[in-house]
C-alpha cells in the first residue's frame, strides 16, 4: 500500500481528525514534518503550518524559518512563526534547554491552534521515536504508562505518520527539507540512544521498530487491564463518607496482589509518591493515629481502617499591597518586599522571586488565589493565554491552584504567579529605574 494510503488509513483507524476539521501542523523543517505537511496536501486535509526558531543555532535556525515560510507559501497554507529566547526561559525557570523549548513549543501551539479555530496539533513523530522514548524511558525508570511510549492521539495532539519508520522515510522520493546539525549530537540523552543504542540493538534484531510497536500494543493494553482493575477495587474498598473523605478497610486493603502496584495506582492521583506508600504498608502493624501526607490529601490509619481526606487550607480572598509595605501575609505564605534603584540592581533568577518593573505597577496590588477566565502573559511569550491552561501544562492539581498566590497589577493584570513565572509584559527592560523585588519567603 502507498504511503498515502497508509497516512489515510491510520487516521481513520486511530480517529485522528475529521476529513474537513482543521489541522495545525508543527513543522521544524526537517525531513520528518515536510514530509506529513506535503502528504497533508496530497490528501486534501485543511491544514495550517506553524513554526518555532528557538534561536539556539543562529544563522541555520534562522534559514529553517525561511524555508519553513516559503514551504507555506508553496502549499498554500496559513503560516504561523514565533521566536523565543529559549536559553534565557530555560536559566528562568531553572529547567534544561530541551525541556524549556518544549514547554515553550506546545504552550505557543496549543495557543496558536485556540485562537485560529485548529482542532488538532499535529506533531511528526514516526516509529523509531516510539523506540527512542521507550528506552529513554526505561533507563530513568517508568510505569506502566512509559512502556507504550507515544500515543497516536492524547487530548489535541495528533501522530499523523507514527505508521512510518525512519528506513520507510528515507526510503520516500527525494524532497527538499532542512538537516538539523544538533541530531549529528551525542550530547543529549535521546541522541545518543538514536545514534549509540539502536544501531547496536538493530544488529541483534532487524525489525527492532516492528518489534516495539507491538510490544506497544501490549503494554497499551495492560495499562487498559490495570486501570480497569484498580477501579474495580476502588469501587469495592473506597466508602465514601462525605465530600472528600473515604473510608477504607485495612485487612481487604493488605490482601491485595501485587500491593506496590495497586497501592500505587489507587492513591497517586491524590498526590501520594511510592516512598510515602511504602511507609503506609510498613506502619500497618503499629499504633493507630498516624497521619500520611501528600500535598493535597492525607491518610490517616486508624483501627481497621484507613481514612482518606482533602487538606483544607483556608485562603483569604485577597489582600493589598501598598508601594510603601516592607512584607505582607497570604494563606501562611510570607513575602518580603524591596525597591531597588537600578544601579544596584542584581538579576536573580529563582522561581520565588519577582523582579518587576516599579514604574509599570499601579498600586495597590492585589495578592489573591486563582480564577476562573484568567489570563497571563508569561516570561518569554508573546500573547496571553488562560491561567488554567498554563497549570495543566505544567500538572498543577486544582488544590495546589488554590494555594498558589497570584499578584496582580492595579490595572487588572496580572504580574506574577508566585513560585513559577512573572509576566513578560513587566520584566525588566532597558528602560527600567527602579525594581520592585516580591519575595516568597520559606
Amino acid at each position: 500500500m502507498m504511503a498515502l494510503e497508509r497516512l489515510q488509513d491510520f487516521i481513520k483507524k486511530h480517529a485522528l481528525f475529521r476529513e474537513k476539521e482543521r489541522v495545525l501542523l508543527a513543522v521544524s523543517g526537517g525531513r520528518d514534518s515536510v514530509l506529513m505537511a506535503r502528504m497533508f496536501k496530497l490528501a486534501g486535509y485543511n491544514f495550517g503550518i506553524a513554526h518555532c526558531n528557538f534561536q539556539l543555532r543562529g544563522k541555520e535556525a534562522d534559514e529553517d524559518e525561511l524555508f519553513t515560510a516559503n514551504l507555506a507559501k508553496e502549499l498554500g497554507v496559513d503560516f504561523f512563526i514565533t521566536k523565543f529566547d529559549t536559553k534565557a526561559f530555560a536559566k528562568q525557570n531553572h529547567v534544561s534547554i530541551q525541556m524549556a523549548a518544549r514547554d515553550l513549543r506546545y504552550q505557543w501551539l496549543e495557543t496558536i491552534r485556540e485562537a485560529n479555530n485548529y482542532q488538532y496539533i499535529a506533531l511528526a513523530h514516526h516509529q523509531n521515536d516510539v523506540v527512542e522514548t521507550i528506552l529513554l524511558n526505561l533507563t530513568r525508570g517508568t510505569g506502566i504508562a512509559g512502556l507504550h511510549g507515544i500515543l497516536a492521539k492524547k487530548g489535541k495532539i495528533i501522530r499523523p505518520i507514527l505508521f512510518l519508520s525512519r528506513e520507510e522515510i528515507d526510503a520516500m522520493p527525494p524532497f527538499p527539507f532542512r538537516e538539523d546539525s544538533s541530531n549529528l549530537s551525542a550530547k543529549y540523552a535521546r541522541n545518543k540512544i538514536r545514534l549509540e543504542v539502536i544501531p547496536v540493538l538493530k544488529q541483534l534484531n532487524p525489525s527492532l521498530e516492528q518489534t516495539f510497536e507491538a510490544n506497544r500494543k501490549r503494554f497499551e493494553e495492560l495499562e487498559t487491564l490495570l486501570r480497569l482493575r484498580v477501579e474495580e477495587i476502588k469501587t469495592d474498598l473506597f466508602k465514601k463518607l462525605k465530600e472528600d473523605e473515604f473510608e477504607i478497610n485495612l485487612e481487604k486493603i493488605q490482601k491485595l496482589v501485587p500491593l506496590n502496584t495497586l497501592l500505587y495506582e489507587l492513591f497517586s492521583p491524590y498526590g501520594f509518591s511510592q516512598p510515602v506508600l511504602n511507609d503506609l504498608s510498613n506502619s500497618w502493624t503499629g499504633e493507630a493515629g498516624k497521619v500520611f501526607r501528600s500535598a493535597t490529601h492525607e491518610l490517616l490509619l486508624d483501627r481497621g481502617r484507613i481514612l482518606l481526606s482533602r487538606i483544607n487550607n483556608v485562603i483569604p480572598n485577597s489582600i493589598l499591597i501598598g508601594h510603601d509595605i516592607k512584607e505582607c501575609h497570604w494563606n501562611e505564605k510570607q513575602f518580603s518586599i524591596k525597591l531597588s534603584p537600578i544601579e544596584n540592581f542584581k538579576l536573580r533568577t529563582e522561581a520565588q522571586l519577582a523582579q518587576l518593573d516599579y514604574d509599570l505597577l499601579k498600586f495597590p496590588l492585589k495578592m489573591r488565589s486563582w480564577q476562573h477566565g484568567d489570563f497571563f502573559q508569561a516570561l518569554g511569550m508573546k500573547v496571553n493565554k488562560k491561567l488554567s491552561d498554563f497549570f495543566i501544562e505544567r500538572k498543577i492539581s486544582l488544590n495546589h491552584k488554590k494555594d498558589i498566590a497570584i499578584l496582580e497589577n492595579g490595572n487588572g493584570d496580572i504580574v506574577w504567579i508566585a513560585g513559577l513565572r512573572i509576566s513578560e509584559a513587566y520584566k525588566i527592560s532597558p528602560n527600567t529605574k527602579k525594581v520592585f523585588i516580591l519575595e516568597q519567603l520559606k
